[in-house]
């Protein structure tokens, strides 16, 4: 699959995230000619640890300046664009309604502007699984459901939807721009530092020798490893390049059986951690978050023939490896070689 993208020009909006930095990293290693957009990252990040910038056209800017995001775009001339920046933490979606309004919708119309004036043959949105109504039913989410999500994230992320469904059916259908959304569960990896994420607080948790603190641990969510849901953009963007009947809207994630809860997601940590620090259960009274979310991913099976390669057991062995490797300076040889094991598989 990484042979098609040699040579071929990708662009990527919020490539500083921490998803935007192993996606940058996997088309640098397959011989792509990348561009990125994206906010300025902070703190400790993926982006300026794997030293990415030195290696791909990396433009500093914010999705919601059209005129600087249209002259880069025009500048890159991307026959591929992934569009990942978003304000993505439910909690700050709280905090900061319309901050979080203006960069997931309007980020999206903005990008979508620049991919139908810009010769674009491939444009793939990335939402999230919480873009549906959640009915906290026991079954996975399928692609036809009703889109309505509760939060101010998750209902940015259905407007999101929204806008690139017009946009295929007013302009890139006559334009032939093949067009998909990919809706993804949770994603888990080396190099997250973002906080009110369970892994990332589980790291600094243990690094600090702290208890980790769970807010709710029965809330299930559909883990899974951050080269899972990427493997899933790349072979889709791939597909409909190719051949338009694979252009639609898919849901990427685990089996079922890795939809796991928090509580035993953090279990898995201890345990792959080998350390020995406690657990301790604090309801904060924040604002409301789903607590049942499960997809059902048979569209994407079938119709592309991709599949989870990773359980849940292996996604979180693999980072804690990439965290161990980290802290003795070996962050970039890890991320190439978990790069190139889970491709291979």
């Amino acid at each position: 699959m990484l042979d098609f993208y040699k040579g071929k020009r990708v662009l990527i909006t919020g490539h500083t995230g921490f998803k935007g930095s192993w996606l940058s990293k996997i088309l640098l290693m397959a011989g792509a000619e990348v561009y990125g957009y994206a906010l300025e990252p902070e703190g400790d990040n993926l982006f300026d640890i794997l030293k990415i910038s030195e290696n791909m056209h990396s433009c500093i800017g914010d999705i919601r300046d059209f005129d600087k995001l249209q002259k880069f775009f025009d500048e890159a001339r991307p026959e591929i664009v992934f569009h990942l920046a978003a304000q993505p933490i439910v909690r700050t979606s709280y905090e900061e309604p319309r901050y979080t309004y203006e960069t997931n919708v309007m980020g999206t119309v903005n990008i979508c502007e620049c991919v139908r004036k810009g010769g674009v043959k491939s444009f793939l949105n990335v939402t999230t699984d919480k873009v549906y109504q959640n009915n906290e039913w026991e079954w996975g989410y399928r692609e036809d459901e009703k889109l309505d999500g509760y939060d101010p994230y998750s209902n940015s992320k259905s407007c999101s939807e929204l806008v690139t469904h017009s946009y295929v059916n007013s302009f890139f259908n006559e334009l032939n721009i093949a067009t998909s959304t990919a809706r993804a569960g949770n994603v888990i990896g080396g190099g997250d530092f973002a906080r009110d994420r369970i892994i990332p607080d589980c790291v600094r948790a243990a690094m600090a020798g702290e208890p980790i603190v769970l807010r709710n641990p029965d809330s299930t969510r559909p883990f899974q490893h951050v080269l899972e849901a990427l493997s899933a953009y790349l072979l889709l963007a791939q597909k409909q390049y190719e051949d338009h009947k694979y252009a639609g809207y898919y849901n990427v994630g685990p089996n079922e059986s890795d939809a796991v809860t928090a509580g035993k997601l953090t279990d898995i940590f201890k345990r792959e951690w080998k350390g020995d620090f406690k657990v301790e259960v604090k309801p904060d009274g924040g604002p409301h978050e789903a607590n049942y979310l499960k997809l059902d991913c048979s569209k994407i099976k079938s119709k592309l023939g991709w599949s989870p390669k990773w359980d849940i057991d292996m996604a979180v062995s693999k980072t804690v490896e990439w965290t161990s490797e980290y802290m003795a300076g070996n962050a970039i040889s890890c991320t190439e070689k978990q790069i190139k094991e889970y491709f291979e598989k």
